[in-house]
């Protein structure tokens, strides 16, 4: 494991300048990356007071998106800090092989604590990704001691006149949680979970059940829309122009990707079948008739 004393020791290795690309402002992360953080917290050993892991993503000039995250094993006491930077780098390669576009952009702790190992961290993972900043994702578990749970991101900027590891102040940045459309219906069996009663175990559903629920939550929104758009043409309510571009552009926007999709070509060949098999019934029809008038003359 590679040993981060809180010692001078680590100023002669850290010592040179490293001249930064611009920081971003903001941070999305994916549902994956938080699962596997709170999978790693609840897998910790008892003496552990926090877990810390690599976090995994894009970036551009202004924006880091986090799409996964992976352990890793460390040590620390208030004197030290330990890493093992043999498993990191083992991780790295496997999930790189599986994911090309995934690089690592910072790292991850639990708890809300930011104290001088943090720093040693965050000054370690961005001599990693040089001349990248590192990202720090914090995600506070601490329920159970009145604090509110939440993801917080920052990114570490030096203070002082040495360049000290160590002298190191965490400036938060904005952090946005988004997941994507296949990813929905996972989110969604979670938040009823936590809505449901304790006693009531929340099973997962069917594709046709989730299908169904999708539909009607689809369903649902068309009459919220309904009733707002009559309402506004009745007079009722005053419109709202802003809103009204949206529904536009929803709508069209909709309609562009039926059309693209190919469902009018699809509903074409729904007809035709249709129509085909109407033939069929219809010349069946007609030849028993024709068959019962010979038969009867």
């Amino acid at each position: 494991m590679s040993t981060v004393p809180t010692t001078a020791t680590v100023q002669d290795t850290s010592s040179h300048s490293i001249t930064h690309h611009a920081t971003p402002t903001k941070v999305t992360v994916h549902p994956v990356a938080l699962f596997s953080i709170l999978d790693h917290y609840l897998r910790r050993t008892n003496d552990q007071d926090r877990v810390i892991g690599t976090l995994l993503g894009t970036r551009t000039d202004s924006q880091v998106h986090v799409n996964s995250s992976f352990a890793v094993l460390h040590s620390e006491t208030k004197e030290l800090v330990a890493v093992d930077e043999d498993y990191l780098r083992t991780m790295y390669e496997l999930h790189h092989k599986v994911n090309q576009k995934d690089v690592i952009v910072g790292w991850y702790s639990t708890g809300s604590n930011l104290n001088t190992n943090s720093a040693l961290l965050q000054n370690f993972y961005t001599q990693e990704i040089a001349p990248h900043q590192a990202i720090h994702i914090s995600l506070n578990t601490g329920l159970e001691e009145g604090q509110d749970a939440g993801v917080k991101a920052f990114v570490g900027s030096p203070v002082g006149v040495s360049s000290k590891p160590e002298n190191c102040v965490f400036v938060p940045l904005p952090v946005e949680l988004k997941f994507n459309e296949s990813e929905r219906s996972g989110i969604d069996l979670l938040t009823s979970t936590l809505s449901s009663p304790s006693s009531v175990a929340t099973q997962p559903t069917a594709d046709l059940e989730v299908l169904e629920q999708s539909i009607q939550s689809v369903s649902d929104m068309l009459d919220r829309v309904l009733t707002y758009v009559r309402s506004v043409l009745s007079g009722e309510v005053e419109g709202n122009q802003a809103v009204g571009r949206y529904l536009m552009d929803t709508l069209g926007a909709g309609a562009d990707d039926l059309e693209k999709s190919g469902f009018n070509a699809s509903l074409q060949d729904t007809l035709m079948v249709s129509y085909l098999a109407n033939l069929v019934r219809s010349q069946a029809e007609v030849s028993s008739r024709l068959a019962l008038a010979t038969a009867a003359s």
